[in-house]
């Protein structure tokens, strides 16, 4: 069977690391077709608008996108198109697995294998109630969390460390300080975690979750929390592994998810063959996850996996003298 996803190839170093990365889904024999649309910078150039109808039209319908970066022109269009896709969709769930890998520049060349779940749609980042005084002096924004909300992604949560075997939900939160929103969340998290009895749930306050992510990270499995805290731990776990070139993330909803990499378009390196296209390659591996083709996933895990260990073909990041051509096909090579 056929599986159409829609395709963003996107800005800077986009287009390319997408390329490579459907060059080896294509390898991988997985039955998926493409449709291709355009968001941001590009699609700014050609449709005169960031996040086109049609191209909102081709996800609602596909139901799957593998995202290439996205760049955000400043003073114009949408705060985020990464936060108008996540609005448009409901894409409540965000997905950031932080693994180790052989050969990376990492403090940690192994024992870091977690999963940060952030809630992607309340808490700062719906940025209601902003507002600057009329003297400049002082400005508000409000913070909303809703028991809905926190209920469907700490369930989302365990249900994900229940499918994938994984043992431990550490809920992390500011319940001590942010006493309303911070303490919905922990208080709905506490009535969830009751009916997960087969799975550990332990409670940390976000400024010891980031000192014992430092210090002792293998001590982690899946991490819950709120929009905010969750964009700044899953990005130091992506340190805790070698940064953001290694690092794929899932957002999900009920009707839709975009799979992608984190990191941004790199304009700088943008056309000189040399991005690492890893971060994309597993988010397809998370999209294959999604679509039941699990056994694909792993197969293509495996063979970047293999290529990081042989070293050969690596991306200049990566301390090799490889491009992003030359990766992809090796890690074809060995799928």
């Amino acid at each position: 069977m056929t599986q159409t996803i829609t395709v963003i190839r996107g800005d800077g170093i986009g287009p390319e690391i997408m390329d490579a990365t459907l060059q080896v889904l294509d390898a991988l024999q997985v039955g998926l077709s493409y449709e291709f649309a355009d968001a941001g910078l590009a699609a700014l150039e050609k449709h005169g608008e960031l996040l086109p109808v049609a191209t909102l039209e081709s996800i609602r319908r596909n139901r799957v996108a593998l995202k290439s970066p996205l760049t955000t022109p400043v003073g114009e269009g949408f705060s985020s198109i990464n936060v108008e896709l996540r609005k448009r969709f409901d894409l409540y769930a965000n997905v950031r697995p932080a693994q180790s890998f052989p050969n990376t520049r990492s403090r940690f060349p192994d024992g870091v294998d977690l999963i940060t779940v952030r809630e992607n749609t309340e808490g700062a980042y719906s940025a209601e109630g902003q507002q600057v005084s009329a003297d400049g002096e002082t400005a508000t924004s409000i913070t909303k969390t809703t028991r809905r909300g926190s209920e469907r992604i700490v369930r989302y949560a365990f249900e994900l460390a229940r499918r994938t075997g994984r043992k431990k939900v550490t809920v992390v939160h500011k319940a001590n300080i942010l006493k309303s929103t911070s303490g919905l969340f922990l208080k709905t998290a506490r009535a969830v975690a009751q009916e997960y009895t087969d799975i550990q749930c332990n409670e940390l306050i976000v400024d010891n979750c980031c000192m014992q992510l430092v210090m002792k990270p293998e001590q982690f499995d899946v991490i819950v929390t709120t929009n905010l805290f969750g964009d700044i731990i899953s990005d130091l776990c992506a340190g805790l592994v070698g940064g953001l070139g290694l690092a794929p993330g899932a957002n999900i909803g009920t009707d839709a998810a975009i799979f992608e990499a984190v990191h941004g378009s790199a304009p700088d390196i943008a056309g000189k063959g040399i991005a690492n296209p890893c971060a994309l390659l597993l988010g397809a591996g998370q999209m294959l996850d999604h679509l039941g083709l699990v056994e694909q996933a792993a197969r293509l895990r495996k063979a970047i996996v293999a290529t990081l260990e042989a070293k050969d073909s690596l991306t200049p990041d990566l301390g090799g003298t490889g491009t992003t051509t030359t990766f992809a096909q090796a890690i074809a090579g060995r799928l």
